[in-house]
């Protein structure tokens, strides 16, 4: 279930794609992403508004199995024109919370992952443009930040969805996410009560909200907690604090992908 309200994640979609827009407006849209290197600006925002308008057309036509992009309206925006596309990116986010609003949490439609409701897509497409403005924000050199709730929903989101991969063997990566006795302690020094115990088995991982000693830690802000555990900041930033084998913190960094 959705850990926040269906609300706050359709708010959420609509004031990061403003902020999103805010970004891209005047900066180089053909700048490569660090966090993303195979795309550019522009690239980032197609990624984005595609996605609200794939997810916004599953919600909208109650879709009972995947929908091809073909059949999404205006899946991408016409031509290079900035204007074009800022306006295009408001418009599918729009439309997409448009749609969840009145469809409200609990409706069943398709999805890809563990749940199949119109929740599980606000939630997603909330922290798919969390994370994502944050790649064009640290590509622009611009400012970042997340309510504490949301940040921390976004750890916990990313953690269901490594899992996921690893249960249905999505990823061979994930796969490797094994090894009884080591585990990672997420430790947000701003936010009480915002840290994470991942403890690892033979045969997967499991997690809990948690303070005891592991095998490593990483120790910060934690909006930064959640972008190195995002694979959006070093974890040797001075951002951050990593305590303990920070190899195992790589190892976990360097598998935990999805698509």
């Amino acid at each position: 279930m959705s850990a926040l309200p269906h609300d706050l994640y359709c708010d959420e979609i609509i004031g990061r794609t403003d902020a999103l827009r805010a970004v891209l407006r005047g900066a180089d849209l053909e700048a490569t992403v660090p966090t993303c290197p195979e795309w550019t600006l522009r690239d980032l925002a197609v990624h984005v508004g595609g996605a609200h308008r794939w997810a916004g057309e599953i919600v909208r036509t109650g879709a009972t199995e995947a929908v091809p992009h073909e059949r999404v309206p205006e899946f991408r925006p016409e031509g290079d024109d900035p204007a074009v596309l800022d306006a295009w990116l408001a418009h599918g986010a729009a439309k997409t919370v448009e749609a969840l609003r009145a469809a409200g949490p609990d409706q069943e439609v398709w999805s890809w992952g563990w749940e199949r409701s119109t929740g599980f897509w606000a939630r997603r497409m909330a922290h798919e443009t969390i994370v994502h403005q944050a790649d064009a924000a640290l590509t622009a050199q611009a400012g970042y930040e997340v309510a504490p709730e949301l940040a921390a929903d976004t750890i916990e989101e990313w953690l269901e969805i490594i899992a996921f991969a690893q249960a249905v063997g999505y990823k061979k990566e994930a796969a490797e996410l094994t090894g009884a006795g080591r585990s990672i302690h997420l430790h947000a020094t701003d936010a009480p009560g915002a840290e994470w115990l991942i403890e690892f088995g033979e045969d997967g991982f499991t997690w809990r909200r948690a303070h005891e000693k592991a095998t490593v830690a990483l120790r910060g802000p934690l909006t930064d907690v959640m972008l190195v555990f995002n694979r959006r900041l070093a974890p040797d930033s001075d951002r951050v604090e990593v305590l303990g084998d920070a190899e195992l913190l790589d190892f976990w960094l360097e598998r935990a992908a999805f698509g």
